[in-house]
């Protein structure tokens, strides 16, 4: 992908959210090296549906509960705690709590 990936800090996530385009959220995970599955992505999506909704990163268990699969599920899809990747590549705020 040769697209130009806004300026992001030092953990990855975009400076400015208002920077995000699905386009952007792909070439960021690709140039980290991070495999965008097509469930992952669907699942990004979901998340900044939440987020749209109620103006915040979902906690795991609540993002669980909205797209309807076990948070282990989750954890073993994503290999880590599934919020940061989904909020970084999501062009979200770093989530908060347990993620």
């Amino acid at each position: 992908m040769n697209i130009e990936i806004p300026a992001r800090d030092g953990d990855g996530y975009l400076l400015d959210m208002n920077d995000w385009t699905p386009e952007i959220g792909r070439a960021m995970a690709e140039a980290d090296g991070f495999d965008m599955t097509e469930e992952r992505w669907e699942q990004l999506l979901k998340a900044r549906e939440y987020f749209e909704e109620h103006a915040t990163v979902p906690p795991i268990r609540k993002f669980a509960k909205y797209i309807g699969i076990d948070k282990k599920v989750l954890f073993k899809q994503w290999m880590t705690g599934p919020m940061k990747p989904i909020s970084k590549y999501g062009g979200m705020p770093k989530p908060t709590g347990c993620v």
